[in-house]
C-alpha cells in the first residue's frame, strides 16, 4: 500500500490547501470525518493567506507540502 494512502491527514492539508489558494469557500470541505476535516480546513486557511499575499501559481508552488495526492 502506498504511503498516500495511510496519510489521510496530510492529504486532507493538501486538498484543503488547493482549495483555499484557488480561492473556494471552507463550505466546500468534502470531509466528515471531525480530525481530518480540521486538516482539510487548516490546509484551506493556509492556502487562502497565501492567496491573499499573491503566493499563486508558481510563486506560492514552494509553500505546498511535498505530498502526492
Amino acid at each position: 500500500m502506498k504511503r498516500q494512502k495511510r496519510d489521510m491527514s496530510a492529504r486532507a492539508f493538501k486538498r484543503g490547501y488547493l482549495a483555499g489558494i484557488s480561492g473556494k469557500s471552507k463550505d466546500s470541505c468534502p470531509l466528515e470525518q471531525v480530525d481530518t476535516r480540521q486538516e482539510w480546513l487548516n490546509g484551506w486557511r493556509e492556502g487562502r493567506m497565501d492567496n491573499w499575499e499573491g503566493l499563486t501559481g508558481v510563486s506560492g508552488i514552494h509553500r505546498l507540502p511535498n505530498i502526492s495526492v
